[in-house]
């Protein structure tokens, strides 16, 4: 497949300029470095405890094939988020030394400032050396610390904040999923984040949860876009979950209401060449949310099928969104075994590289539209493959 990349400066003949759309956040971190793996640069996007559904109350246990009162278990990390500490209860110099700790384990410094260990602990004792009133100095001196770092990537979300990232929920249900490494190589999902009294946060799913099985579907060595898919459906319809709360923690069957909020990004036609008997599949896509890949597979083929032999997929001031998202529509047009994106890091543990599993959905010509407003997911899907030229264009004529 041949692609082209245009860089257009000015409004398309015979496509008009498309408008701007509001600017899209990525979702948060602690248990956030593993679902970053897919950004073009390290970001760390931090929300305090109070932003993060939990919970005190005790959950009753439901009889399950993957519990035993015998189990040996342990707890690790995930499991802070089930401790019966009520949100309220989490002191605002814990948040502080929470978002410390994020950067000191995870951040990876690519600019020429050379991050030192020696001086973040120094800063760290320096913030906790006075009292912090209130939540709303937390934030700041969260703020403040972050911008020390000098790298633009790196910032703090609010719990305000955190909770308009409910129009990228990829579920239905309000949850937002990652792959962990289980004692034996296998994977398992866990929840990384739950919109506050969402669909599954008020039906009792809580952050640091297993997810076992969506509707009766054993989801054990299944990626969490697949598991996602799962638990898409039609709006108040009900999807069966089987969670563990925590490691250690007692397994439960709990029935969520999907609601949906996403709406479709994709926009289409089908542009008749002038003096030509080809026809180009026009599309627009505006934003990389929960229904983004779906709709774009239905309008490829839809203008495939409408006789399309040539395709533009039009990215401009498409500001990104779900980056996972991005990933699998970058695969729509890559030939099976091209890397999608790698991630290096401080640990070569995380190191990562995704590849296409397939081959390419269009094997026609595709022409992809950019400007400066082109960004995040949108960045993934246009650089990642192998067959991309970059040209600058005042006009394009097809």
């Amino acid at each position: 497949m041949r692609v082209v990349l245009c860089n257009s400066a000015s409004p398309l003949t015979p496509i008009p300029k498309p408008p701007t759309f509001p600017a899209t956040v990525n979702w948060p971190h602690k248990t956030l470095v593993g679902a970053l793996t897919g950004a073009l640069s390290f970001s760390l996007l931090i929300s305090s405890p109070s932003s993060i559904a939990l919970d005190s109350a005790s959950v009753p246990a439901s009889p399950s094939s993957h519990s035993s009162a015998t189990d040996y278990c342990r707890q690790d990390d995930d499991t802070e988020a089930m401790s019966e500490t009520a949100p309220e209860l989490v002191t605002n110099e814990a948040i502080v030394e929470e978002a410390w700790n994020i950067v000191n384990d995870s951040f990876l410094d690519s600019s020429r400032r050379r991050w030192s260990s020696d001086i973040w602990k120094q800063k760290k004792e320096d913030i906790l050396g006075t009292s912090i009133q209130t939540r709303s100095k937390a934030h700041d001196i969260i703020r403040r610390m972050l911008a020390s770092l000098g790298d633009p990537y790196t910032r703090f979300l609010s719990p305000a904040e955190f909770s308009k990232m409910a129009r990228y929920d990829m579920t239905g249900i309000g949850i937002n999923l990652r792959e962990v490494q289980d004692d034996n190589g296998g994977v398992k999902l866990k929840v990384l984040g739950l919109i506050l009294d969402g669909p599954a946060h008020a039906a009792g799913v809580r952050q640091g949860d297993e997810i076992l099985s969506v509707n009766g579907m054993d989801v054990t060595g299944k990626s969490a876009f697949e598991a996602s898919s799962l638990l898409q459906g039609p709006n108040e319809t009900f999807v069966t979950l089987e969670v563990k709360h925590g490691n250690c923690g007692p397994v439960q069957s709990i029935q969520v209401q999907r609601q949906l909020v996403a709406r479709t990004p994709v926009f289409y036609r089908l542009e008749k060449i002038e003096n030509s008997a080809a026809s180009v599949g026009y599309m627009r896509l505006k934003e990389f949310n929960a229904l983004a890949r779906k709709d774009l597979v239905i309008a490829m083929k839809r203008l495939q099928d409408m006789g399309a032999k040539y395709f533009v997929l039009d990215l401009r001031d498409n500001l990104g969104g779900l980056v996972q998202a991005g990933i699998e529509i970058a695969k729509l047009f890559l030939n099976e075994g091209e890397t999608v994106t790698y991630t290096v890091g401080r640990d070569p543990q995380h190191e990562k590289t995704i590849t296409a599993e397939t081959a390419p959905l269009i094997t026609a010509p595709l022409i992809v539209l950019v400007n400066n407003k082109t960004a995040s997911a949108s960045e993934i899907v246009s650089s990642s493959n192998t067959f991309l030229y970059a040209v600058t264009l005042q006009f394009l004529y097809m």
